[in-house]
């Protein structure tokens, strides 16, 4: 349930009318996204959790959040993956997954949590690895350096601003059902952590659908919803940014998400093509027929960036842009809201 506390810091987000923040930290807004999401896809291909590349990776993030000014750190979890032989015998492999945190203290103890998993798909089978589904050569340039990218340009605008509210970003890894690592990160979570965190923000595969979607939690309360899913659809269509909601009565929706089952406000933000017209919640057809049903995850040849340059030419760029433009708004606006300014 969405605690008092929460809904008591929250409550000034609802006082008074809020306007569009104009940022001079990047002239280029998602310019700086794009560059990181190049340059991960690029150097850390196979970045699957307990991977050297994932590790990598997790080096090369807490490099970047330090070089802006955050107190960084990594933190270590020990899991197990599924394997499913060739004869159908399932195997559990031992691995230890690698996260980065990093942090920008607000006036106050609550804050704003900014996740995106750094990790890219690790082969479930014999059979998946011969179909070239997830591996070492899997780029992950839209599942997920895009939500990478995306983080790490809002680190860098927000990491000179006075804050209210802090924010928190978390480079995840172990994102696969199986390997739990948004469980593991919220099970040592400590009690304040859990009554302090205001809002979680989930970003993940930004790039391929064809419209962005923003979309709450089944225990988010209707008053978040507006100041955050609603203002960032507003901020949007300011842009003439093509954002939408998944609807309601899709059958999956909303998607499974740990932050959510454990009780977060929560706003998830990825690509996709959900088509508004079905109940059953399936996605159309994207622009391209090159991307059957708008997905390219976790195949290694197509979610790389020669593959998405060719067939969505101009679209990394696109995406980068308008994620930016319409989430560094938002969260400047949660993190400093109108009513803690008159109190200051």
């Amino acid at each position: 349930m969405f605690s008092l506390l929460r809904l008591s810091a929250l409550a000034a987000l609802l006082s008074c009318g809020i306007s569009l923040p104009v940022s001079a930290s990047s002239p280029v807004p998602g310019q700086f996204a794009e560059q990181q999401l190049r340059h991960i896809a690029t150097w850390f291909p196979g970045r699957m959790a307990g991977s050297p590349a994932e590790l990598l990776t997790a080096d090369y993030l807490q490099q970047q959040f330090v070089g802006m000014g955050y107190k960084s750190d990594k933190r270590d979890f020990k899991t197990k993956a599924p394997w499913r032989d060739n004869n159908g015998k399932m195997h559990w492999r031992n691995l230890t997954a690698t996260s980065v945190i990093a942090a920008h203290a607000g006036e106050v103890p609550q804050e704003i949590l900014v996740v995106a998993h750094l990790d890219t798909w690790r082969p479930l089978s014999e059979e998946e690895t011969q179909k070239d589904i997830g591996g070492l050569r899997l780029q992950g340039a839209d599942d997920n350096a895009s939500g990478l990218g995306v983080m790490l340009e809002l680190a860098q605008q927000l990491s000179h601003q006075p804050l209210h509210y802090g924010v928190r970003f978390v480079a995840l890894s172990a994102h696969q059902q199986d390997l739990h690592g948004m469980e593991a990160y919220i099970a040592r979570m400590k009690a304040a952590d859990r009554k302090n965190t205001l809002l979680v923000i989930d970003l993940d595969s930004l790039i391929v659908g064809d419209r962005l979607y923003f979309n709450s939690g089944k225990n988010t309360a209707s008053a978040v919803i507006k100041q955050t899913r609603d203002r960032a659809l507003d901020i949007a269509h300011r842009y003439g940014i093509n954002a939408a909601t998944r609807p309601a009565h899709s059958a999956a929706y909303p998607l499974p998400n740990a932050f959510d089952d454990a009780g977060f406000p929560l706003l998830t933000v990825r690509a996709a093509n959900w088509d508004l017209g079905k109940k059953d919640g399936t996605q159309q057809r994207a622009a391209s027929r090159h991307f059957p049903q708008g997905i390219s995850h976790h195949q290694t040849e197509r979610d790389n960036l020669n593959y998405l340059d060719r067939w969505l030419p101009g679209r990394i760029s696109a995406r980068t842009r308008d994620s930016v433009r319409i989430l560094f708004p938002l969260i400047n606006e949660l993190a400093n809201p109108p009513a803690a300014k008159k109190e200051s």
